[in-house]
């Protein structure tokens, strides 16, 4: 097992994986940029060195000043978290090449997976089921205009490279497709350096739905339930939800078990988790494979009862899954909020993020405090809260008491394509429940540097 593990990350994820390392006796290596000096995860690793100014570039994204670290520091091992460097192939190698080892999937895994195109030609030859379209980059706009005529509009263009919603349009007519191509390589080049695009068909009022999978070096992989992710705000998720409401038993076998041969598929080692869209006759299509831990992990943690970060680290070590597929059983009801520190009123599609209101700081310690106020608006990621009792329904009530009441986003929730997504994700009564809930994410809510916000609820829906 490591000794010491250097987690090349910030904020949230950075104390969850100091968390993890600790409770298996592993000391935590922390890096901070300039305006992270005081920040929670800097105060809870036990060792902390700078890497520079607070642009990314010039530190948490400088392979080179994190490389430095692991070597000054006698590091063993690199936890990547989510964002930032956790998918870059070249860091992956980089590690490698250093002898530390790097605790995810291997850089042919990522390279194999990170381009949705080669992950598309990857799963048509593995058979997997993906939306009709192309699985290779449009050459011309002429091309465009035959496939689209062939599987019908609306049509989705989407950015190779992409994520987040840039580099995407949806097409509902053939005189749109000529400027939404343009608009679409253009983004994409800005967002990603590479303007390929490809198309697929649009499916109408898709859910959203990813299957968390675990791999270990012996050719043993599992999968560990899914996670609803079809409540979304400019194509980035806001609510996620374990389980879905709309996966049975029987689809649940289904979909886990292609996640299974999307992942071998790939070569695939670690935490990943496979994405899909499924329509309203309940057919589901691989739409893309994240190869790090992502954001709204914690959902599936809860229903399980395991940590994926403490696997993730066994796993790097050399360790089997400690347990098999028929072992993984599902309890209770998670859902995640991600609490996004922006303005909606002032916002607008992709606009610049809003202030951190103080008001939403309450109840944190005063370090912590003076360290976010610090921060510049849009500076690093959002954060989320997380609630699991036993039932759907006690969760929604648990979001709304967990965030503030003040008023604010109305215009965002009458909007009615947020209207169709609650509906889409939400079909039971309970619509008013989480409704009132998704008003509270939208509200403009404080970016909190402890906020690993999990509470914890015994059987009676009770806080501890």
């Amino acid at each position: 097992m490591f000794k010491k593990i250097l987690i090349a990350n910030r904020g949230e994820i950075a104390v969850r994986v100091i968390r993890a390392c600790h409770e298996m006796g592993i000391a935590a290596v922390a890096v901070y940029s300039d305006v992270d000096r005081a920040a929670l995860h800097v105060r809870k690793a036990d060792e902390a060195y700078p890497i520079g100014a607070a642009a990314a570039s010039e530190s948490y994204l400088n392979i080179q000043k994190i490389l430095d670290v692991a070597a000054r520091s006698g590091a063993d091992a690199i936890h990547p978290g989510y964002g930032f460097l956790s998918e870059n192939a070249k860091f992956t190698r980089a590690c490698a090449d250093s002898g530390v080892k790097f605790i995810g999937p291997t850089a042919a895994a990522m390279d194999a997976m990170g381009s949705k195109t080669r992950a598309r030609q990857a799963m048509e030859r593995a058979g997997i089921p993906f939306v009709p379209g192309t699985s290779r980059g449009l050459e011309s706009f002429e091309q465009a205009e035959e496939v689209a005529a062939r599987i019908g509009y609306p049509v989705m263009l989407k950015a190779a490279a992409g994520g987040g919603g840039k580099g995407m349009r949806l097409v509902h007519a053939p005189e749109d497709l000529r400027s939404s191509l343009e608009g679409a390589r253009s983004e994409a080049e800005r967002s990603f350096g590479d303007s390929e695009v490809y198309i697929e068909k649009a499916i109408v009022n898709p859910r959203h739905i990813e299957m968390q999978i675990l791999a270990d070096e012996h050719g043993n992989t599992t999968y560990l339930g899914e996670r609803e992710c079809s409540l979304q705000r400019r194509h980035q998720k806001v609510v996620e939800e374990a389980p879905s409401p709309i996966v049975d038993a029987d689809m649940r076998r289904r979909m886990g078990e292609v996640a299974v041969r999307v992942a071998q598929a790939a070569g695939y080692t670690n935490a990943g988790t496979v994405e899909f869209l499924v329509d309203q006759q309940k057919n589901f299509y691989f739409l893309e494979m994240n190869t790090r831990l992502q954001v709204e992990h914690p959902v599936t943690e809860l229903i399980t009862g395991l940590d994926l970060v403490q696997l993730q680290i066994r796993i790097a070590a050399g360790e089997r899954l400690p347990f098999t597929q028929d072992e993984v059983v599902l309890r209770g009801h998670a859902i995640e909020c991600r609490i996004y520190a922006e303005d909606p009123e002032t916002s607008g599609n992709g606009g610049d993020l809003g202030t951190v209101p103080e008001s939403g700081l309450k109840g944190t310690d005063p370090a912590t405090r003076d360290a976010v106020m610090k921060l510049k608006p849009g500076q690093y990621s959002p954060i989320v809260a997380v609630v699991n009792p036993a039932t759907r329904q006690a969760v929604g009530y648990r979001i709304i008491k967990l965030v503030s009441k003040e008023p604010a986003g109305q215009r965002e929730l009458s909007d009615p394509r947020v209207q169709q997504a609650i509906r889409s994700q939400l079909h039971d009564r309970r619509e008013q429940l989480l409704k009132a809930a998704y008003y509270e994410v939208l509200r403009d809510s404080a970016k909190v540097e402890n906020y690993y916000a999990k509470k914890v609820l015994d059987s009676n829906g009770m806080e501890k």
